[in-house]
């Protein structure tokens, strides 16, 4: 197997969650492999100061401001890069919100806010990618940033609602692989678990509590640099190969 992302440069690839932690890493590595990123986010601005480093590289980086929890936002930026960019050969769904919460005594718009961003606005993008994919007949890409608390217990403070997102982007990759199938499509369908990853929702969140923030940052962890690299490894594949499930994490973790 040759790993390169040759027959991607020049590409339009779409990454949520761009501004911070694994999605701005995942939008830089693409840029640095000579794709065009476009970039969603809420702050607009921490992408479009990415994008002005990213200068002078092969690919290049657009700022596209966008509130994944809602879907006039998404489909306003889908919208836009079909309009400006081109057609959409990937779609990286790294979008994410972690809260610190408790079944028992929580808060109920911080789970409906979990499952708009972790569930909702992920399944809005991909649908909008697969119908542009589809409708170009591109075999193109779809990635989920999912979780190894997506598939097992994690026993950490706070994280119940944010595995039952987790849970369902796995159940969702799961249900769109066979759909594709359905219909004899060539677009890739792939999950990323990562372990824990150095970012603003783990060692940077300033809404964990204490136990909790003091738990993540004694932790084996990986980096977002990590997770990007796994990213590019999974696009490498050959036209034949699918990865359905990457799972990655860093050596030592005991979850």
């Amino acid at each position: 197997m040759v790993l390169s992302l040759d027959p991607w440069v020049g590409k339009v690839a779409v990454v949520t969650g761009a501004s911070s932690g694994i999605g701005a890493a995942i939008a830089e590595f693409l840029v640095d492999k000579g794709l065009i990123v476009a970039g969603l986010a809420r702050r607009s601005e921490c992408v479009e100061e990415k994008a002005k480093q990213l200068s002078g590289k092969p690919g290049k980086l657009h700022a596209v401001k966008t509130d994944i929890s809602k879907e006039e936002d998404i489909l306003s930026a889908f919208k836009w890069i079909e309009e400006n960019l081109g057609h959409i050969y990937i779609l990286i769904n790294s979008a994410g919100v972690a809260k610190d919460n408790f079944l028992r005594n929580g808060d109920s718009e911080a789970w409906r806010q979990t499952f708009d961003v972790n569930v909702l606005g992920l399944c809005i993008a991909t649908r909008e990618a697969v119908k542009i994919m589809s409708a170009n007949d591109i075999n193109g890409h779809i990635i989920h940033i999912n979780s190894v608390a997506g598939h097992k217990y994690v026993d950490m403070p706070g994280m119940n609602v944010y595995t039952a997102s987790k849970y369902a982007v796995t159940a969702l990759t799961e249900s769109l692989r066979h759909e594709m199938n359905d219909i004899d499509s060539k677009i890739k369908i792939t999950s990323i678990s990562p372990g824990l990853v150095a970012s603003e929702m783990s060692t940077l969140n300033t809404e964990f509590c204490e136990e909790r923030l003091n738990l993540v940052k004694s932790l084996p962890i990986l980096q977002a640099e990590d997770i990007a690299e796994a990213v590019g490894f999974v696009l490498s594949t050959s036209e034949n190969v699918q990865i359905n499930e990457l799972t990655i994490t860093p050596v030592g973790e005991k979850f």
